[in-house]
């Protein structure tokens, strides 16, 4: 487990198009079928981090708090399964199930969609506004395994209540720290 920083794209970047496998479902899911007229939620994630294990529960409960607010949520596994098999779509599936993510959790098997977002860990947030400009980008809080501190989902809150406000979000954004993204080799 490499602790690693999310590499901060530059703010007003544009969303990156996608088209991924679903394992829930069965079907491809475009960004086009996840955007929000509100804002979209972009997360990079897998099955097996602890940094992600330590979130997911509260992820859950924000995304279903904002997604009933308008703002869609969607979630990317871009990890080498080949050497890291708990991260299959086959497992991706039985976790979304067992933890009832309320959002699309696709597999980027190329990984061309997590490089194209320069996505460097697990789990790093992307928030696109409605024209699918980025102005969020980095941390779910200040919790990390270990640190003592709880698990609240804060700094994505703060800036996606920004957006429901009619607010700009605050360009002083921190960067998610998590595992590294499992590069194919």
């Amino acid at each position: 487990m490499a602790r690693t920083e999310s590499v901060m794209l530059p703010l007003g970047s544009i969303a990156p198009l996608f088209e991924l496998y679903n394992p829930v479902t069965g079907k491809t899911t475009k960004l086009s079928d996840v955007k929000s007229e509100t804002a979209t939620v972009v997360m990079f994630i897998c099955n097996h981090c602890p940094f992600v294990i330590h979130v997911q529960d509260v992820l859950v409960e924000v995304a279903r708090n904002y997604q009933a607010k308008g703002i869609s949520f969607v979630a990317i596994n871009a990890n080498d399964v080949e050497n890291y098999p708990e991260d299959s779509p086959e497992k991706m599936k039985e976790v979304a199930e067992q933890l009832h993510y309320p959002f699309p959790y696709l597999f980027d098997e190329s990984q061309e969609v997590a490089k194209a977002y320069n996505a460097a860990c697990t789990p790093d947030f992307f928030v696109f506004d409605d024209e699918l400009k980025l102005v969020y980008r980095g941390q779910f809080d200040d919790s990390r395994p270990g640190n003592d501190k709880p698990v609240t989902g804060d700094s994505l809150k703060e800036a996606l209540d920004a957006i429901l406000n009619g607010q700009p979000v605050n360009p002083n954004q921190k960067p998610s720290l998590g595992c590294n993204i499992k590069w194919k080799q």
